[in-house]
C-alpha cells in the first residue's frame, strides 16, 4: 500500500489548493469545464494578488489583514498596477477602488473617478470617502458639496472613519451647519469600538479640538494613546506632543521623545520637526521677535 505512487497533475494539484473537486477522467467534458473553472480562478486570484501588493490602501475596511499596502503607490508600480487591478475588477470592489487609486497616481482623474465610482455603488466605503473628496475640491470636475457630503455620509455610517471626519470638517466649512459634527463624532465613536487606529485618532482630534461636542483634552489623550499602540504615525506625534506639555496627564519628556522617534521613523515630518526643537529649546530673539539662534544640547 505504501510503495503505490500516487501521480498528481499539475490540473488536480491546483483544484486541491482551490477546493474544487474535479469529475471522473472518464467524463472529459465535465472534468475539461472544470479545469477552465479553477485556471479562471487561479488567474483572478494572482490578479488581486498583485493588485493588493502594489495599489492596496492601508485604510481600507476591505483591505484582508495579511496585506500591509502602500499609502502611496510607487510612480515605478503605477502601469503594473493598473494592468493587474483591471483585470481583477470585473469580480472585486477592493480591486475596482484600488483601480482608482492607480489611476488617480497616474493623473488620470476621469478614469479614477469612474473607478471609484463603481466600487462606491458596490459598497466600498473606502472608494466613497475618495469620491466625495474629489467632489468636495473639485479635483475632478465641478465642486459639488451635496453629492460629497452624501458619499462621507453613507462611508460614516458604514464605519469608515475618514468617512466620519470629512463629513464633519465639510461640516464646519464655509459656515454650512447642513450636517451635525455631533453626529460625525458619534459615528466616529461607533467606529473607534472596532479597534481602528484611524478611527481612534480622528476622534481625539475632534475631542482635542472641542469639534461635533466638549473638549476632553484627557479622553483624547487616551485615544492617541491607542492609537499609537498600534503604529499610527499621526497619533504618536500627537502622543508626543500631549507628553512634551502635560496636556490631559502628566508631563514626560522621555516619553515624548520616544513617541516623536516612532512617528519620524514612519515619515510623520511634524515629528521629526519636534525631535528637533527638543534638541535646540532655547531661541533667541531680536526685539521685534526675529529669531536669532536656537541654543542647543
Amino acid at each position: 500500500m505504501f510503495g503505490t505512487a500516487i501521480k498528481w497533475s499539475a490540473t488536480t494539484v491546483i483544484a486541491v489548493a482551490l477546493g474544487v473537486t474535479l469529475p471522473l477522467a472518464a467524463n472529459k467534458p465535465a472534468a475539461l469545464a472544470q479545469l477552465v473553472l479553477v485556471q479562471s480562478a487561479l488567474a483572478q486570484s494572482a490578479d488581486q494578488v498583485l493588485c493588493d501588493r502594489i495599489a492596496a490602501d492601508p485604510a481600507d475596511p476591505d483591505k484582508p489583514a495579511d496585506v500591509k499596502g502602500a499609502v502611496e503607490i510607487a510612480v515605478s508600480d503605477i502601469a503594473t498596477a493598473i494592468k493587474f487591478c483591471k483585470r481583477a475588477s470585473t469580480s472585486s470592489r477592493r480591486a475596482l477602488y484600488e483601480l482608482g487609486r492607480a489611476y488617480a497616481a497616474n493623473r488620470q482623474m476621469t478614469e479614477a473617478t469612474g473607478a471609484y465610482r463603481k466600487a462606491a455603488d458596490k459598497g466600498s466605503s473606502a472608494a466613497m470617502v475618495e469620491l466625495g473628496s474629489l467632489l468636495a475640491n473639485g479635483s475632478a470636475g465641478p465642486k459639488d458639496e451635496t453629492q460629497a457630503r452624501t458619499l462621507f455620509a453613507r462611508a460614516a455610517a458604514a464605519g469608515n472613519a475618514r468617512g466620519a471626519a470629512n463629513l464633519a470638517t465639510l461640516s464646519g466649512s464655509n459656515g454650512d451647519n447642513s450636517s451635525d459634527p455631533a453626529e460625525a463624532r458619534a459615528m466616529l465613536a461607533k467606529a473607534a469600538e472596532t479597534n481602528s487606529a484611524e478611527a481612534q485618532f480622528q476622534l481625539a482630534l475632534m475631542m482635542a479640538n472641542g469639534v461635533g461636542g466638549p473638549k476632553d483634552d484627557a479622553a483624547a489623550r487616551g485615544l492617541f494613546e491607542k492609537a499609537a499602540a498600534q503604529d499610527h504615525a499621526g497619533a504618536l506625534d500627537w502622543m508626543g506632543n500631549f507628553a512634551e506639555t502635560g496636556r490631559g496627564g502628566p508631563e514626560d519628556k522621555n516619553a515624548a521623545k520616544t513617541y516623536y522617534e516612532k512617528a519620524a521613523a514612519l515619515g510623520n515630518d511634524d515629528a521629526k520637526a519636534a525631535l528637533e526643537r527638543l534638541k535646540c529649546p532655547l531661541v533667541m530673539k531680536t526685539k521685534k521677535g526675529e529669531v536669532l539662534t536656537h541654543l542647543c544640547f
